[in-house]
């Protein structure tokens, strides 16, 4: 069944979100989204390597709060809220703001009930050492394979083309930017028309979990079970999701304050 045919994976989980809310008694907690999206330093401290997506500006971490509980998710369209866990789980999906606002309040909600944690991006030298730990896991699990990399984390392309070679990497992003552009050895190329060609070229994908927010994630996995390639998705924007639909996932410095 394509991704045409098969209700969404956030409409999916929203029975799950929806009954652990109610059994947590979460359905009427507040849910604060900050007014402005977390700062560069805010969400990911002072790394040594200037190049991340929300350094440059492509992206912002959203971040909500129920009961003191913390999850994020990043976006490129963040947006403000105030009203209940309910109020969320109401939330049409139609846009990447309602969505950010809704996997970000999943991760919060999640950790508020020990079910999830590295819910906050972690920070500073964190994450030049979650792209080696990701590379060296993919390269212990799979040896030397073809890798497609759906999503420019700069950190983990430059450790996977290290790992794997760069005549065995591929790399897709929706950035204009840096299509076309030449990344460690690899060019990038075009999300919007060339994942297939990366699927295909690749055994192994690995996908930021930020395509659940931009409402990409359907097709590319489409496109993975088609094929019949494996994959990993990274980053704590995919937590929540992860953890109620059982999709491997790696994030190993994901935090929880």
């Amino acid at each position: 069944m394509s991704s045409m045919d098969k209700e969404p994976i956030l409409a999916r989980i929203r029975p799950q979100f929806a009954e652990l809310s109610a059994r947590g008694n979460l359905l009427a907690a507040d849910v604060m989204v900050l007014g402005k999206p977390l700062t560069p330093e805010e969400a990911i401290g002072s790394p040594g390597r200037r190049d991340f997506p929300i350094i440059v500006g492509k992206e912002r971490v959203l971040e909500a709060s129920v009961l003191g509980s913390r999850g994020q998710a990043f976006t490129d369209s963040p947006r403000e809220f105030e009203g209940t866990v309910q109020q969320v789980l109401d939330l049409e999906l139609d846009t990447n703001q309602n969505r950010a606002i809704y996997i970000a309040t999943l991760n919060a909600v999640l950790r508020h009930l020990q079910l999830a944690t590295g819910t906050v991006h972690c920070k500073d030298e964190e994450p030049e050492q979650c792209a080696r730990e990701i590379a060296a896991h993919l390269f212990d699990k799979h040896g030397k394979v073809d890798v497609g990399l759906i999503g420019l984390n700069p950190a983990i392309a430059e450790r996977l083309v290290e790992a794997f070679g760069d005549a065995h990497m591929r790399i897709t992003d929706l950035f204009e930017d840096n299509i076309g552009q030449q990344r460690f050895g690899v060019t990038v190329w075009d999300g919007a028309t060339r994942t297939e060609d990366l699927v295909i070229a690749s055994d192994l994908l690995v996908i930021t979990g930020t395509t659940l927010v931009n409402d990409t994630f359907e097709s590319i996995l489409d496109l993975i079970e088609l094929h019949e390639k494996s994959y990993i998705v990274y980053g704590m924007t995919a937590v929540g999701v992860g953890y109620l639909t059982g999709f491997d996932r790696m994030c190993p410095y994901g935090r929880d304050e």
